[in-house]
């Protein structure tokens, strides 16, 4: 696993892929189908792994965190970047800091929420998980209103963020006033869009951002990678022409349910069985799966197109 000091450079050279948890079929998480996803987002190019929303780490229980943090370390190959989540609860953070400094991970993000929280109060609990885990956070905006952006620059200014994941959803991408007031205030060097493929042009070109994370590049890792490459090399007819690639299986995600969908999208795909999905969540419906599995088989045999983009 990667240790090291994560730079703006470390943001570039990886599409940030946010994976699904595998389980096995009475909930404890499976080691061999969790490998089974790293690997082959490392046989893509992929050396930068988050777990948070998509892994479901928001319900994740702090009694398997310890188990979760060494799966992610023990099956990482020598130069992939694991980062794990925290929280959302203030409670939750706190008690997984004391757990986390045990561990190698050069940093952890912070899961959001849009409930009982200020600006101040999240400048707050990211101040005190930080001096708690005594590395800085990612910290993840989400949603409007949820940190002011000048409590953003304080913390960075004091060296508490590692980076930011940027992913409020706009109908205009290009028009983000917020994310505007946040780059000139903060700088883009380390912040990262957060929503996968289809707004990554726009934030990376128009707003300089450093990188893009994804979940359906746990499907096509190296078709991901393809497009932040010609992104990065100004080659954006390219790009555009690999984004278009994951609309179908991202459409599905926006219409029923992001976490959802990629979490049996991997199963379908037969990528690896991840297994059943945690409550708070529920399963897909039995009429959904068909178009999902249909979508994410496309997108898996979409990676023999990236010798032809590359």
């Amino acid at each position: 696993m990667n240790t090291a000091l994560i730079t703006p450079e470390t943001l570039a050279s990886s599409v940030i892929s946010v994976p699904p948890l595998a389980r096995n079929a009475d909930s404890s998480l499976s080691r061999d189908e969790n490998e089974k996803i790293i690997r082959h987002l490392e046989g893509g190019g992929v050396t930068t792994l988050l777990y948070g929303g998509n892994a479901i780490l928001y319900h994740t229980a702090v009694s398997e965190y310890a188990e979760l943090l060494s799966l992610l370390a023990e099956t990482a190959a020598e130069n992939t970047l694991m980062i794990p989540s925290v929280g959302p609860a203030y409670s939750t953070m706190m008690d997984q800091a004391a757990i986390l400094r045990d561990y190698e991970f050069p940093t952890a993000m912070i899961l959001p929420t849009r409930d009982v929280v200020t600006s101040d109060g999240v400048a707050a609990a990211t101040r005190r998980f930080v001096e708690a885990f005594g590395k800085p956070a990612v910290l993840y905006i989400k949603h409007d209103g949820f940190i002011e952006v000048d409590t953003v620059k304080s913390l960075m200014d004091d060296g508490l963020l590692s980076w930011i994941k940027y992913a409020i959803v706009r109908d205009d991408t290009s028009d983000d006033q917020y994310l505007r007031r946040l780059v000139d205030t903060v700088g883009p060097d380390r912040i990262v869009s957060g929503i996968g493929e289809q707004p990554a042009i726009i934030h990376l070109r128009d707003f300089r951002l450093q990188g893009f994370t994804s979940g359906c590049v746990c499907v096509a890792p190296g078709l991901s990678m393809s497009m932040l490459r010609a992104i990065k090399a100004g080659d954006f007819d390219t790009a555009e022409e690999i984004r278009r690639t994951f609309v179908p299986l991202e459409d599905l995600r926006n219409s029923i349910n992001p976490v959802r969908v990629l979490h049996t999208a991997i199963s379908l795909s037969g990528i690896a069985d991840t297994g059943p999905i945690i409550p708070l969540l529920s399963e897909i419906s039995e009429t959904d799966r068909p178009a999902i599995q249909q979508a994410a088989r496309q997108l898996l045999e979409a990676k023999q197109q990236v010798a032809s983009v590359t």
